[in-house]
């Protein structure tokens, strides 16, 4: 039986006769604990991250899926990573039980099928050389235990993010991460102290995978998409301090060539 810390009472009781300066400093106390939490963590967040990286040197994919808060943050995460790193759309991917309108709006009992997970990974041609990690504060999410298990069977590497211990989550994922948080601020409510080591723990994996795989030179995005006028801008000036340049022409080689990567190795 899974422990729930993340359903536990809360430590703090009658929020509604706090002032608001104290109800944020009480969040702001439970939220420095997040970073402890997944301190301990760490082995088990590196021995994910060697594997998914080993995956994608061998044409592999990333998988997160998730329900609810959970899911939004997965499908978030992999969002960016094409913007940030340069990649192509498709080599992470965040599911979410309900579809795609489950984003923006809560799908009634869609985390309760045990099915629809793995159906959800079959659209996308799921494969050996590829990676899926459930996430799930409670650990107990039927979408993703159906689809770990299915993984399982497949031969699919799979790994999780949860926040309770000896989860039926963790039990079925061969990588599994435990961020113990304990109990929310509001009881239950895990868009909080949850979420936010579910998105820290996100950020740590997608980063330090990009960076493995050679999307970061230095401390530089240096194949972030030019979506916008301030990346132009901060692209530009990239290339101008790495060519020793003036900015007119960083930015004109840089619009050229499509990136900082390019405009670069455009002139050594």
């Amino acid at each position: 039986m899974t422990n729930k810390t993340t359903e536990s009472d809360s430590k703090y009781n009658h929020l509604e006769q706090m002032e608001i300066g104290e109800l944020i400093s009480n969040i702001n106390a439970e939220d420095k604990t997040v970073p402890l939490a997944i301190e301990e963590q760490i082995e088990c967040i590196e021995r994910l991250i060697s594997v998914i990286v080993l995956k994608m040197e061998q044409g592999g994919r990333l998988f997160y899926m998730g329900a609810g808060t959970s899911g939004r943050l997965g499908v978030v995460d992999a969002s960016e990573c094409p913007p940030t790193f340069g990649v192509e759309h498709g080599l992470v991917v965040g599911l979410i039980a309900g579809g795609d309108s489950a984003m923006w709006k809560a799908v009634e009992f869609a985390e309760d099928d045990t099915e629809q997970g793995w159906k959800d990974l079959e659209k996308h041609q799921i494969n050996d050389k590829d990676v899926v990690i459930g996430i799930a504060a409670s650990g107990t999410t039927p979408y993703v235990i159906g689809a770990l298990e299915k993984c399982n069977e497949n031969g699919i590497e799979t790994g999780c993010i949860v926040c309770n211990s000896d989860s039926t989550v963790a039990k079925v994922a061969k990588y599994p991460i435990e961020v113990i948080v304990g109990s929310e601020f509001v009881t239950g409510s895990t868009r909080m102290k949850s979420g936010t080591a579910q998105k820290l723990v996100l950020n740590m994996i997608s980063t330090a995978v990009m960076i493995k795989l050679g999307r970061v030179k230095g401390n530089k995005m240096v194949d972030m998409q030019l979506s916008n006028n301030k990346l132009v801008d901060r692209g530009t000036k990239m290339v101008m301090n790495q060519l020793n340049i003036e900015y007119e022409e960083a930015k004109d080689l840089l619009l050229t060539h499509g990136s900082v990567r390019k405009a670069v190795e455009s002139r050594s």
